[in-house]
């Protein structure tokens, strides 16, 4: 049969098997039949007896594998939609795993593009004028074996503690600032006070000296 070579399910070839035997035992009641109307030379009672012994030989045969075919038949329609359901279930669960595969990867290309994100922006500790990795690790040697992550940190943590070193240096400085500020505007306020006494002290000086002038100028007069 041209389609022995495309069927290998072992239901399918059961059934087709059956029915092949269904079909050559139709076909031998069929020559046999065709056989005794030929012979008319026979006596009518001893070839009707024997022809109706084969006849029921071959039929019985034929009913039997009728039987089977029907038998086998009904299990290949079970078999049939079982498969169907099995196949519709496992579409299903294709359909969901792929579903699920589509989730994954749009989840996957959006984690993608936010470590891109993350891997070009433009972080403000970049601008921080802090000292080279390698510098740093000079002279802090327990962070050799500590991640980059770990050693960013670290890096910012010294720069923020030399900063606040920094800032408490400057405060002091302007609190000596302005203590000497200060300090220098009570001694020019003094030195002011000082010059106002001394102007007063010239203007007074230049007074008696007027005066003995005049009290020498008169005596020189009288004489």
């Amino acid at each position: 049969m041209a389609t022995d070579g495309l069927i290998t399910d072992p239901m399918l070839l059961s059934v087709m098997d059956a029915a092949a035997r269904a079909r050559q035992q139709s076909l031998a009641i069929t020559d046999l039949l065709a056989e005794y109307h030929a012979r008319e030379d026979s006596p009518p009672e001893e070839s009707s007896l024997d022809e109706q012994l084969a006849l029921s030989k071959q039929q019985k045969l034929l009913n039997a594998h009728l039987a089977q075919l029907r038998g086998l038949n009904r299990k290949a329609i079970l078999s049939v939609r079982t498969t169907k359901q099995e196949t519709a279930e496992a579409r299903q669960e294709i359909d969901s795993l792929h579903l699920q595969l589509q989730n994954l990867y749009y989840e996957q290309r959006h984690l993608r593009g936010e470590i891109a994100g993350c891997e070009g922006y433009n972080h403000r500790f970049n601008e921080l004028p802090m000292i080279p990795v390698e510098e740093f690790l000079e002279q802090r040697p327990e962070y050799q074996s500590s991640s980059q992550h770990d050693v960013t940190i670290a890096r910012i943590d010294d720069e923020r503690a030399a900063r606040q070193k920094l800032e408490d240096e400057r405060q002091q400085l302007l609190k000596k600032k302005e203590a000497l500020v200060k300090e220098t505007t009570a001694k020019k306020e003094e030195l002011g006070k000082l010059d106002a006494e001394i102007e007063k002290w010239l203007i007074g000086q230049e007074s008696v000296r007027k005066i003995f002038e005049a009290r020498e100028k008169a005596t020189m007069a009288k004489s």
